[in-house]
């Protein structure tokens, strides 16, 4: 029996349907559709020791407490109707806190956790322990001089005070911090405190590197500075940047110990130059010889260029 025109049209639209229908997206890379959803991943990597590694990423490779800054953000303006009881406001603002202060956003962490304490919930104590930790770290970023530091106010250059009065700022930050690791005993926050040390360090150390040209003993104090970084940090997720940082300012000493002593001239001393040649060439393999760092390919490269160079300088003194 001949099938109806309609019922065979039927089915030849049916395959095509389904070939053109689009697939449904991984479970995971869809859309956040709750607050619970990104407390939970929150809750996870909070207690994460980012001094030592590095902050872990989502599935996007994004930070983890960006991303999930961002997702808490974009589920307040998407759900804003469903969210404005403020039966989550607790809950975000805390997650939020967690977040921002991972950021090294402290004083929108510790306004984050205020928050989160006017509801007078089960959060309340922790939220305001929070926020009090957060404003001493807010404090102490803000004290000793710091170039990298974003200025107040626009066109505000404040200039760098004098050596005491800086050792005196970097004395102070970190022994306000160093106050707080009683207090962060067993929490995440002693990492945090680790990571801001850590800081006050390195700007200490890049700020004798960037004036040592000013004095006789200049470079004697730099290299000390940058020295001291490395052994006090070794343990750090940073330890073999320091140790590149190291490196670098044996390499520029004695590139600048070269252009005021020529190779073919009677004042070059040739263990003087080969002591700053080994230093830096030993810091440079022991980073090269790091597998899976990210340094690592920084710190062949660098090595290459480095002996090129001292090969020149070889072969100026000896073809003159």
């Amino acid at each position: 029996m001949a099938l109806p025109r309609a019922l065979i049209s039927a089915i030849v639209w049916v395959p095509l349907l389904a070939c053109s229908s689009t697939p449904a997206p991984d479970p995971q890379y869809r859309p956040t559709e709750s607050v619970l959803e990104v407390v939970a991943v929150l809750r996870r990597h909070i207690p994460d020791d980012t001094y030592r590694f590095p902050p872990a990423l989502d599935f996007t490779g994004r930070n983890v407490y960006r991303s999930s800054l961002i997702r808490l953000e974009n589920l307040e303006q998407v759900h804003a109707d469903a969210l404005r009881s403020g039966y989550m406001d607790e809950v975000i603002a805390f997650a939020k806190g967690r977040a921002l202060e991972r950021i090294r956003a402290f004083a929108l962490a510790a306004e984050a956790y205020r928050k989160a304490a006017l509801r007078q919930g089960s959060l309340e104590m922790e939220a305001l322990r929070s926020a009090s930790l957060c404003d001493t770290l807010e404090e102490s970023a803000n004290l000793g001089y710091d170039p990298d530091r974003p200025p107040e106010s626009e066109g505000d250059e404040t200039p760098p005070p004098g050596e005491s009065q800086l050792l005196a700022g970097y004395e102070q930050r970190v022994t306000l911090l160093e106050a707080l690791e009683d207090e962060a005993t067993e929490t995440h926050y002693q990492f945090m405190i680790l990571e801001e040390i850590e800081r006050a360090d390195a700007a200490r150390a890049r700020w004798f590197a960037s004036v040592r040209l000013l004095s006789a003993d200049g470079n004697v104090r730099a290299l000390a500075e940058r020295q001291r970084l490395v052994v006090r940090h070794r343990e750090s997720k940073n330890a073999n940047r320091h140790m590149l940082a190291l490196a670098d300012l044996y390499a520029d000493m004695a590139d600048e110990y070269v252009q005021s002593n020529p190779p073919e001239g009677l004042r070059f001393d040739p263990p003087t130059f080969q002591e700053l040649v080994d230093a830096a060439a030993r810091l440079y393999e022991a980073v090269a010889n790091q597998d899976g760092s990210t340094e690592k390919l920084q710190a062949q490269q660098r090595l290459e260029a480095f002996l090129a160079f001292t090969l020149q300088v070889d072969r100026d003194r000896f073809t003159q």
